[in-house]
């Protein structure tokens, strides 16, 4: 199955099926060159994504622009320094991971990670599972069944990560409580947005004061093709993550932190 992104600069590569898709503007943007087993992998995902999604509703975003740039490279952009060093043996963890994004593309981009899906309905997880193993990546992503907030709490998941993501999960405030105590003392939170403002931060910063975390970074990206405006905030402990959060199941969307 072809896949082709209108407009970009056409990259011809002798891969699978003689499949030829035009995203070396993609990579480009990103200062970053896939392999030729990286580009199969990204493809395997997009064709058993596709695949499942006919009996499983998994996503709308899988073809052309929708997957290679709604996906793959909204997925990869917050990534641009931990492409630099790809190899580097990385412990990741991706809440609320749905279809399997951010998760499975950073999983591919990064070949020295481990990472692990998380997701509350087994549906997904059981589509996710397959996908690893269709894409070959079964060794480096293990896919849990569970609630975030129970995950945060489990000691075989807690302190334990140099990168945690969520990507359309939650507010900003929500997602920090899941995600902070799953942070290693090096490790650092990627909270995926799409408009963000003063007020916003403002919430973040005081939400995540009582989980011992600070902002580090905040980053913007206008996507490719006029896809909207997106924003990356870096999260890192200032010291570790108090027993108490993340709190009770539910709790975390009811009654946010800072508000």
């Amino acid at each position: 199955m072809g896949t082709i992104l209108n407009n970009f600069q056409v990259m011809e590569l002798p891969i699978k099926n003689n499949v030829q898709i035009q995203t070396s503007s993609l990579w480009e943007e990103l200062g970053w060159q896939p392999s030729r087993e990286q580009i199969e992998q990204l493809i395997t995902l997009q064709e058993t994504l596709i695949k499942l999604n006919r009996n499983i509703n998994l996503t709308r975003l899988l073809q052309g622009n929708d997957f290679w740039i709604g996906q793959v490279f909204d997925s990869l952009w917050p990534l641009k320094n931990e492409l630099k060093s790809p190899a580097k043996c990385r412990s990741c963890i991706d809440i609320g991971t749905g279809c399997g994004f951010p998760g499975l593309a950073i999983a591919i981009a990064l070949p020295g990670s481990s990472i692990i899906l998380v997701d509350a309905i087994k549906r997904k997880t059981n589509a996710l599972k397959e996908i690893a193993s269709e894409i070959g990546l079964s060794k480096r992503v293990c896919v849990q069944t569970e609630r975030a907030e129970v995950v945060g709490n489990d000691v075989s998941f807690r302190g334990k990560f140099d990168i945690a993501v969520a990507r359309a999960v939650a507010e900003a405030p929500v997602v920090a409580e899941y995600l902070v105590p799953l942070l290693n003392k090096e490790g650092e939170a990627l909270i995926y947005r799409g408009k963000w403002n003063d007020s916003d931060q403002q919430k973040l910063k005081k939400a995540i004061k009582p989980l011992k975390a600070k902002i580090q970074t905040i980053s913007s990206k206008q996507l490719p093709k006029d896809r909207g405006i997106r924003h990356v905030i870096r999260v890192a402990t200032t010291a570790p993550c108090p027993k108490d959060y993340p709190r009770a199941v539910g709790l975390p969307k009811k009654k946010p932190l800072g508000c």
